[in-house]
């Protein structure tokens, strides 16, 4: 830990990982999305790694869910991702891939947030956009954020440099992080730990920093 004009300022691991100042965001655990994966089942044992460390820890943790807005309400970017992600040209040809209530939509059963935690669900890349993340994680004391889920390439690597960019660290546990393009995803890691805003680390790694670590 660097002391400097009355702050601490955290450059490792051991640093940063304590219960009362970091929240666990485990990004779009989804039945739709898990399915479009070819590893789904090592990263959802990963994340159940990591979740299980921070419920014992009684690190403070949140859930997004990706939906899908009504087509009339969508607007001209929602509109053009659909058209690019469901490989049409036209919007007639589209579908409405994660309304709210749909099976596809819902958190796998495996990561079923308990009492104490909450589901944001969210129409954007970014985390913070749209959702009351940042409120919480302010008003909770919150100086660093660990991230797991899917999809590293296309919505955490942005939630990763959005979080640096609200001055919150963070935590990229990067194989309890899937995707579905393994290039992309290695593109991902390497910027992220080009730009040096992240600490990057394994789940073994965060399980033995938060191992006996309990918010009194």
């Amino acid at each position: 830990m660097n002391h400097a004009f009355g702050l601490d300022i955290p450059t490792t691991l051991a640093d940063i990982c304590d219960p009362k100042s970091m929240a666990l965001l485990v990004y779009d655990m989804q039945v739709g999305i898990l399915k479009q994966l070819p590893d789904a089942p090592v990263t959802i044992a990963r994340v159940l790694d990591v979740l299980a460390a921070a419920r014992e820890a009684h690190v403070r943790t949140v859930f997004t869910r990706h939906v899908s807005l009504p087509l009339e309400l969508a607007g001209t970017m929602q509109l053009r991702t659909a058209m690019a992600w469901q490989h049409v040209d036209r919007v007639d040809a589209i579908h409405r891939a994660f309304p709210p209530d749909a099976p596809q939509t819902q958190l796998i059963p495996q990561v079923a947030p308990q009492s104490s935690e909450f589901v944001l669900d969210k129409i954007s890349m970014s985390a913070f956009v749209g959702t009351p993340l940042e409120l919480i994680l302010r008003d909770c004391g919150i100086k660093a954020l660990a991230i797991v889920g899917v999809a590293l390439e296309v919505g955490i690597e942005p939630t990763v440099r959005h979080a640096a960019d609200l001055g919150v660290i963070p935590v990229l546990v990067t194989d309890a992080c899937g995707g579905r393009d393994q290039a992309a995803m290695q593109r991902a890691l390497d910027s992220l730990s080009f730009a040096g805003d992240a600490i990057l680390t394994d789940s073994d790694g965060l399980r033995r920093q938060l191992s006996g670590r309990l918010i009194q």
